[in-house]
């Protein structure tokens, strides 16, 4: 596909059937882009990625194409060189918005990254996790399939997510656990105070699943990041806390 004002496709990149791409999308050298794929605006793709290979699921045809639930990039995302993408099984996978995801990062088979989220390098995500918006996950670390990474938390790196990561925590260690909270972050959106010192003192108690927590109002600055969380209550696996370690909202 030639370069345009529209497009700016590398000649060596391969894009195959079923892949729709939006307006100024870069594909780098040696990518290969395989559909079911939507491509939002604005969105760059490093080179030697590989997005939209089949689920490494084995009860699912393997390189064949179509058939799966495909793959979502929304706008603004930036992928960088060598990441690799699989198609969903069940569900799309999904890069949110303006998210940015590092070199040699891997996101498996129906995974959902939300908007404004940084995967480093290295990262590598199994089947079906979630990782919420504006969360941070450091170089190399891997979060185990069907696990949560809340919106808004920091996981360090090298870290082995086996449990769920509640919001606007900071994760790290082995075996990991919370060890604070994310305060760049809860300054940077300006979260509401009240919503600051009850996580504090929720995790300074070691309850990561905010049992205790009085539910956030809709007015206040933050509260649909840590609704995001109560929601999945039933669901969850919640990381411990380590106690007493004099967490602190400021």
């Amino acid at each position: 596909m030639p370069t345009s004002d529209r497009l700016d496709i590398h000649p060596t990149a391969l894009i195959a059937e079923g892949v729709q791409l939006g307006e100024r999308v870069r594909v780098g050298a040696f990518t290969t882009l395989r559909g079911p794929l939507t491509v939002g605006d604005d969105v760059t793709i490093g080179d030697g990625c590989r997005i939209g290979g089949a689920p490494e699921i084995t009860t699912m045809p393997q390189h064949e194409p179509g058939g799966y639930a495909g793959v979502r990039i929304a706008s603004g995302a930036t992928i960088r060189e060598n990441v690799v993408i699989h198609q969903g099984s069940l569900r799309s996978t999904v890069i949110g918005a303006r998210s940015w995801l590092l070199n040699s990062s891997y996101v498996a088979h129906d995974v959902i990254i939300g908007t404004d989220c940084v995967i480093s390098s290295g990262v590598k995500l199994g089947g079906h996790a979630e990782v919420g918006s504006r969360a941070n996950i450091g170089m190399n670390a891997s979060v185990h399939q069907r696990r949560v990474v809340s919106p808004g938390a920091m996981v360090g790196m090298n870290t082995a997510v086996s449990r769920d990561v509640p919001p606007f925590a900071k994760v790290l260690g082995s075996p990991p656990r919370v060890w604070g909270l994310n305060i760049y972050m809860l300054e940077h959106l300006d979260i509401d105070r009240d919503i600051r010192d009850a996580l504090a003192v929720a995790y300074s108690r070691g309850d990561t699943l905010l049992q205790h927590l009085p539910r956030p109002t809709d007015d206040q600055s933050g509260a649909h990041y840590v609704q995001w969380w109560l929601e999945r209550e039933t669901d969850l696996r919640p990381m411990r806390a380590v106690e007493r370690v004099g967490l602190h909202a400021e």
